[in-house]
């Protein structure tokens, strides 16, 4: 691995007499790590479920490292039913370290492909709304993948510049996490095609189009609220120094400690001109102080002085979504709604559904979302044809086994599974009791997708996207 000479001589200022102790990080094998989805599982039903072998990550919660030299969760049907997430380690830390609450309203501005949002959705236990953005349509639609894998229910999907919806959710946001674009350098050995694209103007490049997203972004956070910022970078110009640059936007936000844990390193005031001593409240992970490879974290507070700011932006997003009525059901999608629902063991409330030509969406008081390009609004419950109502792998996704009448579930030893993953038919025998109709698959209890059952043959349903290859 060539590292260029412009960075190495950046690293030997940044790290001094550790620098050798970095370079030999690079002759360590990379680490891979999965993060359990508590929206569906516990930690300890995972682990005494697990088909291979996981041991703790120390500084998260629900973090796991696994061998990724020998197995392959990402083709283990547990991975299809949204059990867990795969994920570096370290880039595990920013939603980790952003204290959401269930009920919070939460921005995940920079979210693809959703390692983050899916963690603050898990968080928010459906109780809330967490709004996760990505400027690329073509990442945003990864990210839609992944919160619906996950099962949850309260999302909005957006694909907007941060200056658009700025205008938008002024005030908004109870909770703000920015992982910006960087130029990448903690994920030198964990990817070394990024060297390629490094070069010695990178984090000036950088720096200015995060000090950009920040400036629209610290709007939309409410009185009280917090906002977490975080590269994957080492960069003092693009860490420090835009951390400063924060701190200058608003009188009212100051930085707060991060939770510590052995191997995190504190930020450094020295590195940069006029660097306060407040900078040490950050944090930054090095791949040879501690399993993981590089991160960078500042976490902020923004003063609640008895303004009515956020209550004037909850009023102004409410009054907005009270005064657009055209997505209400229309008399046919009711009733084939209303036709579907008896198939449920809950009660989905039929006035907080909306319709968008057809498509039918849940949701508990999604805002407004007239001239925004969105991929998804809510829960996507499925679609309306003619004389039927068809539901969505989203839908399925968000149920749990015991919230559908009509289910077939599979031991995860079944090789019907596989086959259902690869898109077949599966067939079944008259001692399973599987009605005629729409079935949803599970395995081991925890649901995959619809199928449709005539006779002993159950045609496959499954998103045609998803399938295991």
């Amino acid at each position: 691995m060539q590292l260029p000479d412009e960075y190495i001589k950046r690293m030997k200022d940044l790290l001094g007499a550790e620098f050798p102790a970095y370079l030999n990080a690079f002759e360590k094998p990379r680490l891979y790590g999965l993060r359990v989805n508590t929206l569906k599982i516990s930690t300890e039903e995972f682990e005494r479920i697990s088909p291979f072998p996981i041991k703790k990550i120390p500084y998260i919660d629900n973090g796991y490292f696994y061998d990724g030299e020998v197995y392959q969760p990402a083709k283990h049907p547990y991975y299809f039913a949204g059990l867990y997430y795969l994920q570096d380690p370290s880039a595990m830390t920013p939603a980790s370290r952003l204290p959401v609450e269930p009920g919070n309203r939460v921005l995940d501005l920079c979210a693809a492909p959703g390692g983050k949002s899916t963690e603050l959705a898990a968080k928010l236990s459906g109780d809330g709304l967490i709004v996760a953005n990505d400027i690329s349509v073509k990442r945003a639609k990864a990210l839609q993948k992944n919160i619906e894998l996950f099962g949850v229910t309260n999302s909005l999907i957006t694909t907007e510049y941060p200056e658009k919806l700025s205008g938008y959710f002024p005030h908004y946001f109870d909770r703000i996490l920015i992982d910006a674009p960087c130029s990448g350098e903690g994920m030198f050995r964990k990817d070394p095609d990024m060297i390629k694209s490094w070069d010695a103007d990178s984090p000036a490049r950088y720096a200015a189009m995060q000090k950009d997203i920040v400036k629209h972004a610290l709007p939309m956070l409410a009185p009280g609220g917090y906002l977490l910022y975080s590269t994957c970078t080492f960069s003092p110009l693009e860490d420090e120094n835009t951390v400063m640059e924060i701190l200058k936007m608003d009188a009212d936000i100051s930085l707060v400690d991060i939770d510590p844990y052995e191997g995190f390193v504190r930020g450094r005031p020295d590195v940069i001109k006029n660097g306060i001593k407040e900078l040490e409240k950050c944090v930054r992970i090095f791949p040879h102080r501690m399993d993981g490879e590089g991160h960078f974290l500042a976490l902020f507070h923004k003063a609640d002085n008895g303004s009515d700011a956020h209550e004037s932006g909850k009023e102004f997003i409410d009054k907005k979504r009270k005064n657009n009525n055209k997505n209400k059901l229309s008399k046919e999608e009711r009733s084939l709604w209303g036709e579907y629902q008896n198939n449920l063991n809950i009660n989905l409330d039929t006035n907080k559904i909306e319709s968008h030509d057809g498509v039918l969406f849940y949701g508990d008081e999604l805002p407004d979302i007239k001239g925004l390009k969105f991929l998804r609004s809510g829960l996507f419950l499925g679609e309306c044809k003619k004389k039927r109502f068809e539901p969505g792998q989203a839908l399925a996704m968000a149920l749990k086994k015991e919230d559908y009448k009509n289910t077939l579930d599979l031991p995860v030893t079944d090789d019907r599974v596989i086959r259902y993953l690869k898109g077949e038919t599966v067939y079944v025998d008259e001692s399973e009791e599987v009605s005629d109709g729409i079935v949803l698959i599970c395995v081991d209890g925890y649901p995959l997708g619809w199928g449709k059952k005539q006779r002993s043959a159950i045609k496959n349903k499954y998103h045609s996207g998803w399938r295991l290859m």
